[in-house]
């Protein structure tokens, strides 16, 4: 497996590698930010760990570059390691395409039990249908009737999930699990600004049932 490491402070960027070696990983480094983002796209990587402040452009910038990119790491697994920690910066680094978020300081144990759920599962491939919308899961593009709709990578996940669960209510514990890989408590609030951006996006008014809100568990979708 390989792994980039996009991290500026040289002595947690020698403990992550070090770490990551010894679990028999191949491990490649950088302290810039434009430098990642040419490495991301000559390069093929299994996950990239992504530090948020670092030199040249953001973290931010660089999995956004990723993420909006044709290059071979469109779909890797990224980890945000960071010291922020609001809700607010964890719904923008999501935003962003990160899969996962760190906060700093960390232990290597939690680090590597966050790579390990990021390389469990592969992505499948279908055309799933609800109503007017039309997701394709090989090249992540939505579509409502003929219009095709920019989602970013979570919001597509997320309504891949209800699509995939018409009829049947997703639990906020199952979405931030299935979604995010988050397997312990974690402030599922991020889960509500992501639905609202993805109604907005596909048109929906509030008396629309396709995607219905159930208070205090979670959502469902319909075929109405």
């Amino acid at each position: 497996m390989h792994v980039l490491v996009v991290e500026d402070e040289v002595g947690i960027a020698t403990f992550i590698k070090e770490g990551l070696e010894d679990e028999q990983f191949i491990v490649s480094t950088t302290l810039r930010g434009d430098q990642a983002i040419d490495m991301a796209m000559e390069n093929t990587y299994d996950l990239i760990l992504l530090d948020w402040m670092i030199l040249g452009v953001s973290g931010i910038e660089v999995c956004q570059a990723i993420r909006q990119s044709s290059g071979p790491n469109q779909q890797t697994p990224i980890i945000f390691l960071t010291a922020k920690d609001t809700v607010q910066d964890t719904v923008t680094g999501l935003h962003a395409g990160a899969n996962d978020y760190i906060k700093k300081p960390f232990s290597f144990d939690e680090l590597l039990a966050r790579i390990e759920v990021q390389l469990r599962h592969p992505q499948q491939s279908s055309v799933l249908h609800l109503g007017n919308i039309q997701l394709d899961a090989s090249t992540y593009q939505t579509w409502v009737e003929d219009s095709e709709v920019k989602l970013t990578h979570k919001e597509f996940l997320l309504l891949k999930l209800l699509i995939e669960n018409k009829g049947t209510v997703c639990t906020r514990k199952q979405i931030i699990e299935d979604i995010w890989d988050i397997h312990f408590d974690y402030d599922t609030s991020v889960i509500d600004v992501f639905m609202n951006a993805i109604r907005k996006k596909l048109g929906m008014k509030k008396e629309d049932q396709r995607i219905q809100t159930i208070r205090g568990v979670g959502y469902i979708a319909h075929d109405h």
